[in-house]
């Protein structure tokens, strides 16, 4: 199986409360600039912040203001209904579209990095796929609440198409259905607004890179009912590695009709071509060579991926507090890759890595829908609302690869030998899934006070599966209930504790037992009312049985009975000032395996680090009349060592990554964007220690002209 109310009045001034964090989390504190402590602290001093910005009422969450804050307060991903993530009995992380710009992400790994909980990047340059992990778990992942399905294997999405990237950490399938217990991640597309507004942009860099962009839209009548939204990016570029490319044309048009002001229909289609290459086939292990050394075969190493999708969502207001809401998606994918890649490193002193080639054509067709409807309701000091709703979700697809031995390679004077003339089909599978599913969701609050929340979802899978090889064909029905209880206690209108249970299940290949999950969290939220910012903190006990994993060194699936992860997340997002923001996050993961009949039971599970953490922090050095504002961004992301097996013989070691931002406003409207990844050129072995090592992203720098309207 392969989501405006703004106003430029000034708002309150600040003096001492500045010094409030989240509830003596001293290690978040540390993380804000002492001469800013210091300078708030100072009796009768005074900021002047920006009008605090209310994301919508009702049963929607308004994402206008995405692109004007990194801090959201409103959720969907929680339990479908508009949520203040403050109410959420869930660790919730929204990367708005002002975030993702300021650190230049482009790539869902980038947007992804400086989350709790969430590591990204640990198959170093392969490039096939998105790889990132929740809380030590893959992840699935969803676009506009319907499944996409796990990254592996699936399309690299687009960055630009998305107003926010949600996280909802933790066991979560009675909101989003079949799940990883990690957490998952929602895509919030871009939808029309009923307002003239605009950017375009232009870009060069790096690795040959020349790019242009652009988003705008406007009404389409006068009265607002009809708008228009266009989005689009082309780009051509290389990779940094040689003989490589990484080239893609990305378009997206939708409409939205208000006819009243109870209803919403909007329709976006959107199309993505991409021309790349699968990685840089790896270096021989022990090597120390430059990145852009290339030991495939320049003739045999493409990666493509086109893809067509309609989506269609309505909104409806019954009135009396009952509300319809459905979001359908169509999707054609077709996806191809070859390349050949190191698969052994000599170990007789000669200069020699051995080689394979590596294919893989696939198409998919998918059609989902789901359809809830909301009641909401009050009853003397009890605040009811009440969700049921239907998803149906019919996937078929082909899928061929193709494998086989390729020439061996002299690392030192290497000789390529051309695209193989023909290659063994090693696997030919059709596959046909239909899931249907029924879910309610329950939220009761009482006295505005204490809140409980409770989920229950039922899935119904059929599979099928044939071999086209050996033309067999199996199929299977799969039934499976989760459920979730929440209880969030309102202790201030700042500060709001919580505790939940939840359950998850996953069916990840045919013919394999569901994999299910299980979570018991307890955490704390603060949002402050003075100056907009999120603390969240929290501890979770995660357990996931009958575990499958697909092993990229074995490149086959592989069964546990069970893994454990005992964690902490901390995170942090605030605006302090009209000058000063930041994004803060750390999380421990204690991670072990758990299976009594594994001999690797209470190993650390591979992939899966001790410590990460991370801390972007911007800084806006405001203009003098002859000078434009001057905005400085700068960021660290820490990775602890992890193994590349659950036998915990081969890991790499920690490392440290600082990237940089710098924008410089030249007219009003127009602004010049410098944004560095890897400042400092740091290397290590992200994967490795089999066939052949993969390096971290290099140092990459990219410069930005964007006008606004």
């Amino acid at each position: 199986m392969n989501i405006k109310q703004t106003s430029d009045d000034k708002r309150l001034h600040l003096t001492r409360c500045r010094n409030v964090m989240l509830l003596g989390c001293t290690a978040l504190v540390a993380l804000i600039p002492a001469s800013l402590r210091a300078q708030q602290a100072e009796a009768g001093s005074a900021t002047v912040l920006e009008t605090i910005v209310i994301e919508g009422t009702g049963t929607t969450v308004n994402y206008d203001n995405d692109a004007k804050s990194i801090v959201a307060t409103k959720t969907s991903s929680g339990s479908k209904m508009a949520t203040e993530i403050l109410n959420t009995p869930a660790s919730v992380s929204v990367i708005t579209a002002k975030e993702i710009q300021q650190r230049g992400a482009e790539t869902v790994e980038e947007v992804l990095q400086y989350t709790a909980g969430v590591t990204t990047d640990f198959y170093g340059s392969d490039d096939r796929y998105d790889f990132f992990k929740i809380r030590g778990f893959d992840a699935y992942t969803y676009r506009d609440g319907l499944v996409l399905g796990r990254p592996f294997g699936g399309v690299r999405e687009e960055a630009y198409a998305f107003e926010r990237v949600e996280v909802l950490k933790g066991a979560n399938s009675t909101v989003f259905g079949v799940s990883d217990p990690g957490g998952a991640v929602n895509f919030v597309t871009k939808r029309p607004k009923s307002e003239k507004f605009g950017e375009a942009y232009i870009t060069g860099g790096s690795f040959n890179r020349k790019e242009v962009g652009f988003d705008f839209g406007d009404n389409l009548t006068s009265d607002d009912t009809l708008s228009y939204r266009f989005t689009g990016k082309l780009r051509d570029a290389d990779a940094e590695y040689d003989y490589s490319r990484d080239d893609e044309k990305f378009f997206m048009g939708g409409l939205t009709w208000r006819p009243t002001d109870a209803t919403s229909l909007s329709i976006v289609y959107d199309h993505l071509n991409k021309d790349g290459v699968p990685g840089s086939g790896g270096h021989p292990v022990g090597t120390d060579f430059d990145r852009d050394r290339f030991f495939g075969e320049p003739d045999y190493n493409y990666r493509g991926t086109n893809r067509n999708t309609v989506s269609v969502m309505l909104d409806h207001d019954f009135g009396s507090g009952f509300t319809f809401n459905t979001n359908a998606r169509y999707s054609k994918t077709n996806t191809d890759f070859g390349y050949a890649y190191i698969s052994g490193t000599s170990t007789d002193g000669s200069n020699t890595a051995s080689r394979a080639f590596f294919g893989n054509e696939a198409s998919s067709r998918q059609f989902i829908i789901d359809a809830h409807l909301q009641y909401e309701a009050s009853f003397d000091n009890v605040e009811s609302r009440t969700l049921i709703g239907a998803e149906y979700n019919s996937i078929a697809g082909d899928n061929d690869t193709y494998w086989g031995p390729a020439p061996s390679i002299d690392w030192t004077n290497p000789i390529y030998t051309g695209r193989p003339t023909s290659l063994p089909l090693i696997a030919s599978t059709s596959n046909d899934q239909k899931g249907k599913a029924l879910y309610m969701q329950q939220e009761l609050t009482f006295a505005d006070k204490i809140i409980v929340t409770a989920g229950l979802r039922n899935d119904w899978l059929d599979l099928s599966e044939t071999n086209n090889l050996a033309s067999t064909t199996k199929e299977a029905d799969v039934s499976e209930l989760t459920k979730r209880i929440g209880l969030t206690y309102r202790l201030t209108d700042e500060i709001a504790p919580y505790v939940t249970y939840a359950e998850s299940v996953a069916p990840p290949a045919f013919g394999v037992d569901p994999e299910r999950g299980e979570q018991i969290e307890l955490g704390i939220k603060y949002q402050p009312g003075a100056f907009p910012a999120l603390f969240t903190a929290s501890v979770y006990d995660l357990t996931k049985t009958d575990v499958s994993r697909f092993n990229a060194a074995t490149n086959s699936w592989e069964k546990l009975d069970g893994m454990r992860v005992k964690g902490l997340d901390l995170e942090a997002k605030a605006e302090l000032t009209n000058n000063w923001s930041l994004t803060a996050a750390y999380s421990y993961l204690d991670a072990e395996i758990i299976d009594p009949k594994d001999p690797n039971r209470g190993n650390r599970p591979y992939h899966v680090p001790e410590h990460i953490a991370s801390l972007w922090v911007n800084y806006t050095l405001e203009g003098n009349g002859r000078r434009g504002d001057m905005t400085f961004g700068l960021g660290g992301r820490y990775t602890g060592a992890y193994y590349f097996n659950d036998a915990n013989t081969v890991k790499t070691g920690s490392n440290f990554v600082v990237d940089a931002a710098f924008t410089y406003k030249v007219f009003e409207n127009t602004a010049l964007e410098l944004n560095v990844s890897n400042l400092f050129d740091r290397k290590h072995v992200d994967y490795g220690g089999f066939g052949a090592d993969f390096y971290n992203p290099g140092r990459a720098v990219y410069a930005t002209l964007r006008q606004t309207w």
